[in-house]
């Protein structure tokens, strides 16, 4: 673990000086005026048994040991996001089977458990959706639907807690490249931040070695994560993900999940209830 850090480590700082530097964020048009954001309680609530959240590896959602790593991501996100004025975070995987999905889900919970912050999560892997098993909730329709105009922004969203919304999909989109990459989806999810006003919108993708999905949605996003899985995820394929990112967003860094060694010494229980 120690050998792929540290050649990631050089790997950016190659590239950085080959780029000249990260790349801009994405530039900002002037909008027009947002209407009256809509009560957040009108959403149907979905809560998860602790049976369930088990199962699925949710272990963000009150805080605690099993929480911390979440915790600890969380807030580097939040002092970086805020150094620079972001507000979009893509979430995605060189391959499938990182758990990029598990981890977008514990960072929105994670990020909402701050009361002054209002997170709103968007399952963009529009080819194989997951988080709507996650979360044991079939919509009405589905975020895609929502996306190609033939639904609303509610009948594809559910609320957790008082300040998370989480955007469903029932199914697979039939054309998920193509309408990722169009105006009229890019106009909606313009249309429900303005309405929703969310301080935080976190978007989980496709892995990028699966499709194009992402190459020509990564320009709408502030920044991006990569998950690779420990043990799993070759270091070519991690450079390689890298630096198409680099091409197409901020690179925010890059999550090692599914370690199977554990470090006690990092005092997850320092200060905590038992």
């Amino acid at each position: 673990m120690e050998k792929l850090e540290a050649a990631l480590a050089k790997a950016r700082e190659m590239r950085q000086g080959a780029l000249g530097g990260p790349e801009a964020p994405r530039s900002s048009t002037t909008k027009a005026a947002a209407p009256a954001s809509p009560n957040w309680q009108s959403l149907p609530e979905v809560a998860l048994p602790e049976g369930h959240a088990q199962r699925y590896r949710i272990t963000a959602l009150s805080g605690g040991r099993d929480a911390a790593p979440y915790d600890m991501l969380r807030s580097r996100i939040i002092r970086m996001m805020k150094e620079k004025g972001w507000s979009r975070l893509a979430v995605t995987s060189p391959e499938a089977g990182c758990g990029k999905s598990t981890v977008s889900l514990n960072l929105a919970l994670s990020l909402a458990r701050q009361r002054d912050l209002k997170v709103m999560l968007l399952d963009l892997d529009l080819r194989r959706p997951s988080l709507h098993r996650t979360l044991g909730h079939n919509p009405e329709k589905s975020l895609h639907e929502y996306l190609d105009g033939s639904a609303e922004f509610e009948q594809c969203a559910v609320r957790m807690g008082e300040n998370l919304i989480v955007a469903l999909n029932a199914s697979a989109s039939r054309r998920p490249s193509e309408l990722l990459q169009s105006q009229v989806s890019r106009d909606a999810l313009d249309a429900a931040e303005r309405r929703w006003r969310p301080d935080v919108v976190i978007f989980d993708m496709s892995p990028m070695l699966a499709s194009d999905d992402n190459v020509g949605f990564l320009g709408n996003v502030d920044c991006a994560l990569l998950i690779a899985a420990a043990e799993s995820t070759t270091l070519p394929n991690i450079d390689i993900c890298e630096k198409e990112i680099a091409q197409l967003t901020n690179v925010l860094g890059v999550v090692l999940n599914k370690c199977r060694y554990a470090d006690d010494s990092i005092g997850y229980d320092y200060g905590t209830y038992q």
